[in-house]
């Protein structure tokens, strides 16, 4: 009976953008048996529960975040099998449903949309780009407002050389073997990435900063973009160009750590804490239509001729978070 409920079923395939703050996750991956700890991951798939698909969804995630790594915008795909005679839900039933049943604050499904059987969310992410913020001016970790705790990494230093840390950047952009700043455990087989976009530039003024603490503490970014990354290679160039940007490295010296395909050099064990680093967007190909709103594929599995990327930015799926 099981088996033929499930022959006479509709499986239909979703691509959900969601974000997260990841303090309180193991990373954005699933913790499976009898651990405390949980990935949000876990929480997405106990949401799902509620939707009383016909096989257990599973959410297939695109990009692995470590525990603490916080995500502006996250994508995954999943399938939903409803039982015989019911229709497909609609995405933004789908988006409703898994924000109702979600048991943890921290998290938030953005937008849903219908794709085709054969989309892959990891596999056919074409960009990716990263945020890692950076606070100067902070002597002490409890001179950092409150809230702006655990979304920063807070410096002693009261400037940074940007100049410098640009110059450091430049070295990293292109194709390159990027060893050097692989962790171990990494489960890629090539070290090869193309790195199209690194940039050192003024944050926004925080709203959480007192006036009077405005003057003595300032914000930087720093955003990555490239097709995949390795383990913790973002936050391990973050770490590397901030030592330029505090004097104790030179531009140069990045170009010859890069060059060196060394992980354990003597300036390679650099790693960035996880709490100032976000995910700020995944994009795809082939989704124009969707993100434009089209009633057709928001009924149907969407098919026909690829087109232009749709970032994961609930507001606006026809461009990119600006950098």
């Amino acid at each position: 009976m099981g088996s033929g409920l499930a022959a006479g079923s509709v499986r239909s395939r979703y691509l959900v953008y969601f974000q997260y703050l990841g303090t309180d996750f193991n990373g954005v991956a699933a913790v499976r048996g009898a651990q405390r700890a949980a990935g949000v991951q876990n929480y997405l798939e106990e949401a799902a529960e509620g939707l009383k698909s016909v096989v257990p969804v599973k959410f297939t995630i695109s990009s692995r975040t470590d525990a603490g790594v916080h995500a502006l915008s996250n994508a995954a795909h999943l399938d939903v099998q409803r039982r015989s005679g019911q229709p497909p839900f609609s995405p933004e039933v789908l988006t409703q449903a898994l924000n109702t049943h979600l048991r943890h604050p921290a998290i938030r499904v953005l937008k849903a949309f219908r794709v085709p059987s054969d989309f892959h969310a990891r596999y056919s992410a074409t960009s990716r780009t990263y945020l890692y913020r950076l606070a100067t001016g902070c002597p002490q970790y409890d001179q950092l407002p409150v809230f702006e705790r655990n979304r920063c990494w807070a410096l002693q230093a009261d400037c940074l050389d940007v100049a410098a840390m640009q110059e450091a950047a430049h070295h990293l952009l292109g194709t390159h073997d990027f060893s050097a700043f692989q962790s171990t455990g990494s489960p890629s087989s090539s070290s090869v990435r193309t790195l199209r976009r690194a940039s050192v530039s003024p944050g926004p003024a925080s709203p959480f900063v007192l006036p009077q603490e405005s003057r003595r503490l300032r914000f930087w970014n720093l955003e990555f973009e490239s097709q995949s990354f390795l383990y913790r290679q973002v936050r391990r160039m973050t770490a590397i160009l901030v030592a330029v940007g505090l004097g104790t490295l030179t531009p140069t010296q990045v170009k010859m750590i890069l060059e060196s395909r060394d992980p354990l050099g003597r300036h390679q064990t650099r790693v960035a804490p996880a709490h100032g680093l976000f995910l700020k967007s995944v994009l795809y190909r082939d989704l124009e239509d969707l993100a434009a709103g089209s009633p057709a594929c928001a009924q149907q599995e969407c098919q026909g001729p690829p087109a232009r990327a749709a970032p994961g930015r609930p507001e606006d799926f026809r461009a990119c978070l600006a950098p």
